[in-house]
């Protein structure tokens, strides 16, 4: 950290209105810990008063969005902050993974086709909609090719999403009350793949510090039987991309790696008003319905996620370890009441949104073993 940066206040901001007690309680873990690795002292959650006129670096549970809140929490730039900022909402969901129907096709402001162009190769076969006039037509170009899987733009965790295998089942979820706005909300309609693995790459700069990482995301079971995030195991290196590279990593991770490089490039290109210190791709590679292998970007990541208190764990080793060449860690959410493992970091421990127990913890393991 520079000496300017030493003089910040590290907070958490839980910026996500009415957002459930453990992510606000996992925010507030990770800000505390993220401050005791960078020797920065920790300023709890933002609170306007409280911090008006102090230099600080921020923990946000969202992307920043639009010049006003920015400018209000006195972020400038990604130095200031670990996570994102865009100018438009839209930006920092999936929606941007994919085209629109065509030119006549509602769009938010904002919008780049150049975008879409740039990333076509790296994504998989979908269409972006924003009102219920375009979704019927959306679907039926997308299922002659097989099963869709409808995601809405703002949910996470993998919540809310359908798989849609015919025109049929299509209408019927038109037909329901709350179709319109769902549609208007923003929808990514996308073929659906069997067989998935599920990467996660990532990169990361706060303050003099950067790294990146690729790895696997897995799902679990909550409380409700729903498949939900369960965790992401990362192989972690100080540096950027090309030193993660310089490893011997299987093809298929190298491509992911590589198809997280184009979108993340494409992004500094089409929305050259967006920033991040924290930027992460899922990429999903699996079969498609007729059985050809696929391989995508689903979506970006520009703030705090599940994989971030592994991030940290993985930061804080290079700090404590300067020569060390890489890391393995992992981030861990289960629903199911336990002890913590051997050796494990708890992140969190108490009752969940749409369960009574989640408990959140990190391993760290050696690169060589």
């Amino acid at each position: 950290m520079t000496p300017n940066q030493r003089k910040k206040l590290l907070v958490a901001h839980s910026s996500r209105a009415g957002a459930p007690q453990h992510e606000v309680d996992t925010n507030r873990a990770l800000a505390r810990w993220l401050a005791q690795v960078l020797g920065l002292e920790f300023g709890g959650s933002y609170d306007r008063q409280k911090h008006a006129g102090r230099e600080l670096y921020l923990l946000p549970t969202q992307t920043l969005v639009g010049p006003e809140q920015a400018l209000a929490l006195n972020i400038r730039g990604p130095q200031d902050l670990w996570g994102g900022y865009v100018e438009h909402d839209f930006i920092c969901t999936k929606a941007i993974s994919h085209g629109l129907l065509g030119p006549e096709a509602k769009a938010p402001e904002g919008w780049s086709a150049l975008f879409c162009e740039r990333v076509r190769d790296v994504v998989l076969d979908g269409l972006s909609v924003f009102a219920l006039d375009d979704a019927r037509p959306a679907a039926t170009r997308l299922l002659y090719s097989g099963p869709i899987r409808l995601k809405p733009v703002h949910a996470c965790a993998g919540r809310g999403q359908e798989v849609i295998h015919s025109l049929d089942e299509f209408d019927a979820l038109l037909a329901r009350p709350d179709a319109a706005q769902l549609f208007n909300q923003g929808v990514v309609l996308e073929q659906d793949l069997h067989d998935v693995v599920t990467h996660s790459v990532g990169h990361s700069c706060i303050g003099e510090r950067v790294f990146s990482y690729c790895g696997e995301q897995y799902l679990t079971e909550d409380g409700q039987g729903e498949k939900v995030y369960g965790g992401s195991n990362l192989l972690v290196v100080p540096g950027d991309y090309a030193d993660l590279l310089k490893l011997d990593l299987p093809d298929d991770v190298r491509l992911a790696i590589e198809q997280a490089q184009v979108f993340d490039a494409a992004a500094d290109e089409a929305y050259p008003g967006f920033y991040a210190s924290r930027r992460n791709y899922d990429i999903a590679q699996g079969l498609d319905s007729d059985g050809q292998r696929r391989s995508g970007v689903l979506e970006q990541s520009w703030r705090m996620g599940g994989a971030s208190s592994a991030e940290v764990a993985a930061l804080q080793s290079f700090v404590n370890q300067p020569g060390l060449k890489a890391i393995r860690v992992s981030s861990v959410e289960t629903y199911v009441e336990q002890a913590l493992p051997a050796d494990a970091i708890e992140v969190y421990r108490g009752p969940a949104q749409n369960s009574d127990f989640l408990l959140k913890y990190v391993t760290v393991n050696s690169y060589d073993g």
